[in-house]
């Protein structure tokens, strides 16, 4: 019988159990995946620990990122077909779909097919952060050569798909990280600029790598008070970009600095967009299949793996902040 990981209570990575459950035939528009990879999302802890825009009902599956092979398909479903390798989309609901498991039943407007010389491993770290830089960079930031962006939580899965987009696009990438054991890494990586805040003042870093004009980009998933930071290094009719919630307690707005310099709040969720947007969603796809295709992209996977019976450790790794890159679990 397929596993599956499911939690019953909310709480810590121990809430989480491998357990087998009866094969599902999917539905019209689904597919069914036998999985092969799964790529942890930030977001699973904020849902598994109950600080989610969704309230898991229990038992709840989890899982936003999968790659495998399609094995059956659901009436109505054209685009797919039994072996095609394919990888999820983020964005549904983690009570009707969870794909953490070795085998999983997906919409198929979440699935698209990657490119053959990937891994499945690097199959399954492409879409959350690809598409989210592509959309927040590229169709709200317009981002041009010579722009310069800022670019938080640089040594997440997302921060690193951001270094590489702004690279390839002609920018100027400054990464933003905490730890200074983290710093090589992000360069290797190809940040063109590392600020590590435990050591230095951002806001003069930015000051002198800019020549005093500020960031035109942020890219920000951590918000909370962190928000009125920002306002320090954005530049004035610049763009801050938030995708995520990481820190604790309500977004301050810094009203002021953004009536001194008129920068711009927006918000970004992948989820929103492939539901609202489905056109902006395929022209992401394109934009980020022609680049893994060319070597311009190329997801960096974290150096430490994990099996399928180890996902609670795989998830306290996440939990520790101490990986460089997507981590994935070999199912």
């Amino acid at each position: 019988m397929p596993k599956v990981v499911k939690f019953y209570e909310f709480g810590s990575p121990d809430v989480l159990k491998v357990e087998e459950e009866a094969l599902r035939d999917p539905q019209p528009g689904e597919v069914r995946i036998k999985v092969q990879a799964l790529g942890l999302n930030r977001a699973e802890v904020l849902y598994r620990t109950n600080a989610y825009t969704e309230q898991a009902q229990f038992p709840s599956r989890i899982g936003y990122e999968a790659a495998g092979v399609i094995d059956a398909v659901g009436e109505g479903v054209t685009d797919f077909q039994i072996g095609d390798r394919v990888s999820t989309i983020p964005g549904f609901s983690l009570n009707q779909y969870g794909v953490a498991g070795d085998t999983a039943v997906i919409t198929a407007r979440h699935v698209v097919k990657y490119p053959d010389q990937l891994s499945p491993e690097e199959g399954t770290a492409i879409w959350m952060q690809y598409l989210t830089t592509y959309g927040a960079l590229i169709e709200f930031g317009k981002l041009k050569p010579g722009d310069v962006v800022a670019i938080t939580a640089a040594s997440s899965s997302v921060g690193l798909a951001a270094i590489q987009l702004v690279n390839d696009a002609g920018g100027i990438s400054i990464a933003i990280t905490r730890k200074n054991y983290k710093r090589q890494g992000l360069l290797k990586a190809g940040a063109q600029y590392v600020i590590v805040t435990d050591q230095e003042n951002m806001a003069e870093r930015v000051n002198a790598i800019t020549g005093g004009k500020g960031a035109a980009i942020v890219f920000d998933p951590v918000s909370g008070s962190y928000l009125e930071k920002l306002a320090d290094i954005v530049a004035p009719e610049g763009l801050i970009v938030e995708y995520g919630w990481l820190a604790a307690g309500t977004p301050v707005f810094p009203v002021v600095p953004a009536l001194v310099k008129g920068f711009r709040v927006q918000g970004f969720h992948l989820g929103f967009h492939v539901i609202a947007h489905p056109q902006r969603l395929q022209s992401g796809i394109n934009y980020v299949n022609q680049r893994l295709q060319s070597g311009a992209l190329r997801p960096l996977i974290a150096e430490k793996r994990f099996t399928l019976d180890q996902i609670r450790d795989a998830y306290r790794y996440m939990e520790s902040n101490e990986q460089l890159g997507k981590i994935v679990v070999t199912v």
